[in-house]
């Protein structure tokens, strides 16, 4: 397996799961206010359609079944309500018709009943009977043959006319009933009526007494018992013919639209005609084989259905828009609060940090005097010497050459003590980077060709080049960013103890291009990864280094608009990725 993957799937597995101090990862990265109000507009927007999903989706399920059940209930109760007029209006009609059969039949014990009346009794009965109801139109008398043997009406041709062979009468004579009610017909007179007729035994004979009624006056009567004038009401019979009914819905003896069953005996259903839909209920009649049929327009039906379902409605969306409004106010307050947390904290972490560097000052200063003192007490030492060599006292050569050795010495310790100012100098002036295109795979070959690779060969230490070809150019300041990786390579050099090993790795992750400099040496702790990016803040011995150069190369690294992560397993190794950004540009053509 190549070394370098080895490390990188070493340190993926162990950023996946982490222990104790075996793993630390630490981003440097600092949000500004701009990305701290970004995240928390964010965070806000997330939250709020997560809060309205949790309170609105169970809402309106609970909606949805109960809008669901309560239809179901309201739309049953509208249909039980015409129902119950169905029946209502058949009983009374009923009842009216059993009243109309025994007025009939209280003219066989007419205290003036003759089995051969003459035109005045036949007009006392039909007197008699149009006190009970004003829908009686004539009244008959017949004899066992079917011959009308009395009469009184407005069609007095009905005298002496043989009913024999009518469906009335045949009914009645052979099916061993005492009365019949028949269905509208148009008999002798062409004209819509219907019969009822009652049967008596004399002597061994029977007579029959009949008496027509004007179905339009029966339908009068059938208007009065209505309980709402937006009801139809009709009444048909078996074979689907109208026997009363209004004129706007149809004519008597004329076909009905309605197939209405005959079990059970009464119930309702919706029905269409004409694209208008109504609810219709029946119920059928005991006396006669007629069934009542009471139709009612569905948004009069159902008015209160939808009343009440428009109150629901209207009462979900008060407590939708309620729910969104204690949303939007809760999670604008508590954005604002944690928003206002953040950033105090950020500024206290800020002040914080600006403390640890001041602490870090006074813990470098120890450092940069012993660093600085030591080419001084060169420098001191030097010039003594060389004044001790001019000094015939001492007899010492103080030939030129002798004299220009002991110089260098003094040259060696000023070059010391410039370059740590000169580091200082670097860290207290952040100068913007001029930036441009460049390889990044040639810039470290650039670094390491030559002399860093031999002196790390000399160090037993082996270099492995890692690089993923043909990585878009990014853009970047060389001299820094030449800086950046040679201190980032001395780093790991340092770090390691004996023989090693460093790998350098390239590779294209999304939009940025990532560089990997991977060491085998003695790593770091929790606590040192904490600290590893802050000013002055070194690992290594007193004296052999300022703490510096990490923090010198995030800033770079941040003005060129990339970032720095550190990946460290103590007594194992560590790794420094230098994410870089791939300009738009770029990224579009590798597309």
């Amino acid at each position: 397996m190549n070394k370098s993957n080895f490390w990188q799937q070493l340190f993926q597995k162990l950023s996946i799961k982490s222990t104790g101090d075996i793993m630390c990862v630490a981003d440097p990265y600092t949000r500004t206010k701009e990305r701290i109000d970004q995240h928390f507009r964010r965070l806000k927007r997330n939250l709020q359609i997560g809060m309205v999903i949790a309170y609105l989706i169970p809402l309106g399920l609970l909606s949805v079944y109960f809008h669901f059940q309560f239809h179901l209930s309201l739309k049953e109760s509208g249909k039980v309500n015409l129902t119950t007029i169905a029946e209502s209006q058949q009983k009374t009609i009923d009842l009216f018709l059993q009243e109309r059969v025994v007025n009939i039949f209280n003219l066989f014990h007419y205290s003036q009943f003759k089995l051969s009346p003459s035109a005045d009794d036949m007009r006392l009965y039909l007197e008699n009977l149009r006190q009970m109801s004003d829908a009686y139109v004539d009244v008959g008398f017949l004899n066992s043959e079917g011959i009308q043997i009395g009469y009184s009406g407005p069609h007095y041709y009905l005298l002496g006319k043989d009913y024999s062979r009518e469906g009335w009468f045949e009914t009645l004579m052979h099916k061993g009933q005492n009365y019949h009610i028949s269905d509208i017909y148009l008999g002798f007179r062409q004209k819509p009526h219907f019969t009822i007729s009652v049967k008596q035994l004399f002597g061994q004979k029977f007579y029959i007494m009949r008496a027509t009624l004007d179905p339009d006056m029966f339908y009068s009567f059938l208007r009065t018992i209505r309980r709402s004038k937006e009801v139809n009401t009709a009444v048909i019979n078996r074979e689907g013919k109208y026997q009363l009914v209004s004129s706007l819905q149809g004519k008597v003896l004329e076909d009905s639209f309605d197939h209405i069953p005959l079990s059970p005996t009464s119930a309702a259903y919706e029905t269409s005609k004409n694209h208008v839909t109504s609810l219709v209920a029946y119920s059928w009649l005991q006396e006669v084989p007629w069934v009542l049929v009471v139709k009612q327009p569905l948004n009069i039906a159902y008015a209160e259905m939808y009343r009440a379902r428009r109150i629901l409605i209207q009462a979900i969306i008060i407590v939708i828009l309620l729910i969104f409004l204690i949303i939007w106010l809760t999670t604008e307050k508590l954005m604002r609060r944690a928003q206002r947390t953040e950033e105090e904290r950020g500024e206290l972490q800020s002040q914080l940090i600006h403390a640890g560097k001041l602490i870090s000052v006074g813990e470098l200063a120890a450092g940069i005097a012993h660093e600085i003192n030591n080419p001084l007490q060169i420098i001191s030492a030097e010039s003594g010497v060389i004044k001790d060599m001019l000094d015939p006292e001492f007899k010492l050569d103080h030939s030129p050459d002798k004299i220009l050795s002991e110089i260098e010495v003094i040259d060696d310790a000023v070059f010391r003590a410039r370059d740590i100012t000169q580091k200082l100098l670097r860290f207290s002036r952040r100068s913007e980077p001029h930036l441009h295109p460049a390889d990044i795979n040639r810039i470290l070959a650039q670094v390491v060709d030559g002399f860093v690779e031999k002196e790390l060969q000399v160090s037993n230490i082996e270099l492995i080049r890692d690089f993923e070809d043909d990585l878009p150019p990014v853009f970047v300041d060389l001299d820094q960013i030449r800086q950046v990786f040679l201190n980032m390579i001395n780093n790991a050099t340092d770090a390691i103890q004996g023989a090693g090993e460093i790998t350098l790795g390239t590779r294209r992750h999304n939009n940025s291009v990532r560089v990997s400099i991977s060491d085998t040496g003695k790593g770091m702790t929790k606590d040192q990864m904490e600290r590893v990016f802050l000013p002055f803040f070194t690992t290594k011995e007193e004296g052999k280094g300022t703490g510096l150069g990490l923090s010198i190369s995030l800033s770079i690294i941040e003005a060129m608009g990339g970032h720095i992560e550190v990946q460290s397993m103590l007594n194992a190794g560590s790794s420094f990725t230098v994410i870089l950004p791939i300009p738009k540009a770029e990224e579009n053509t590798n597309d």
